[in-house]
């Protein structure tokens, strides 16, 4: 069997009004992300990883933030159609591992319904995703409360034939 790794990573402003989701999870907040999708960072590095993975670029050039097909798509949606991407390739998902870099708010209550949602969506058992979250201890844009980011790695096998 052939195993590939690949590295996702997103960044967001945040601004007071707008919404936050995460994981694709709503998460009670004054502030959301600023975004042409729904700002979904963690999924949106989760995309980058298993495209990188399988060698098919990045989110941009799948789902353009220049197209109005995307504005203000579920975050979800493009996932699930990023599994049929990895899956047309060959490959099988094994595990996706994540860190979301958040000041506030804290979001350890919200972390189990994130990885039942993103397992779901990439037919996935729950033990193979693993979300952690820290903060950067009030240190640059992330630690003002000025964006979020988030770092995935996802490893995919190729499907033997």
């Amino acid at each position: 069997m052939k195993y590939r790794v690949g590295i996702g990573y997103d960044v967001h402003a945040l601004k007071e009004g707008e919404s936050l989701i995460l994981g694709g999870i709503p998460v009670e907040h004054y502030k959301g992300t600023v975004a042409h999708s729904d700002g979904d960072v963690i999924i949106h590095a989760i995309i980058d990883a298993l495209l990188g993975a399988t060698n098919q670029r990045d989110i941009g050039f799948h789902f353009s933030d220049l197209d109005p097909e995307f504005k203000n798509i579920d975050s979800k949606v493009l996932l699930a159609r990023t599994l049929k991407l990895v899956q047309q390739k060959g490959y099988t998902i094994g595990n996706v591992d994540v860190v979301i870099c958040l000041q506030k708010p804290k979001l350890k209550d919200s972390i189990p319904n994130m990885m039942q949602c993103i397992a779901r969506i990439l037919e996935l058992d729950i033990d193979d995703v693993s979300i952690k979250a820290t903060t950067t201890e009030k240190l640059g844009f992330v630690g003002q409360e000025q964006g979020v980011s988030c770092y995935s790695v996802a490893m995919v096998c190729k499907n033997d034939r």
